[in-house]
C-alpha cells in the first residue's frame, strides 16, 4: 500500500536522494539548502511538498507552488506542479498519478481552480504522462537570453 503526506524533517535525506534523481544536473548541495530551507518554513518555492511512501520507502514526491502568472491559464492563482517523480521500479502502479491527484486537492485547497505543469521538449515520457492525467497540452516554446 502507497502513502501520500506531506514531507516532514524526518524525510529530509530521503527527499533530497529523490529530488537528485529528479535533477541529476543540480548540485546535490544546492538541492540540499532549498530542503533545508523549506523545512525550516521558507514556504515560497516550492510552497508545499508531498512524499509517497511504500513498502517502508519513499517512492516518490511532487513539489508544489502557486504562480500567478502562466501561460494559457486565465486566473492569476495557479497550482503549479514544479517537480514530479517517482523510482524506476514503482511507475506504472497509479503512484504517479496519486501524487499529482493529491497536488490537485491541495491546489484547490489554496484557492486555485487551475492546475498547470511543464515539461523539457525532448521528454516525450513526461508529456505522455501529463496527457494521461488530463492535462492539455498548451504550446511549445524555446527560451533565450542574453547578458546585458
Amino acid at each position: 500500500m502507497t502513502t501520500i503526506r506531506p514531507v516532514q524533517r524526518g524525510d529530509r535525506d530521503e527527499w533530497i536522494r529523490l529530488r537528485h534523481a529528479l535533477w541529476p544536473d543540480g548540485f546535490l548541495d544546492e538541492l540540499a539548502r532549498d530542503a533545508d530551507r523549506f523545512l525550516a518554513g521558507d514556504r515560497h518555492e516550492p510552497a508545499e511538498v508531498l512524499m509517497a511512501f511504500g513498502d517502508g520507502r519513499a517512492v516518490g514526491f511532487v513539489e508544489l507552488s502557486i504562480r500567478n502568472i502562466v501561460d494559457s491559464c486565465s486566473t492569476d492563482r495557479v497550482g503549479y506542479l514544479e517537480g514530479w517523480y517517482v523510482i524506476p521500479e514503482a511507475r506504472r502502479q497509479g503512484i504517479g498519478a496519486g501524487l499529482v491527484a493529491a497536488g490537485e486537492r491541495w491546489a484547490k485547497g489554496q484557492g486555485c481552480c487551475e492546475f498547470a505543469s511543464d515539461a523539457e521538449l525532448d521528454n516525450e515520457a513526461s508529456r505522455r504522462a501529463h496527457r494521461a492525467l488530463g492535462f492539455t497540452e498548451t504550446g511549445r516554446t524555446v527560451n533565450f537570453r542574453k547578458d546585458l
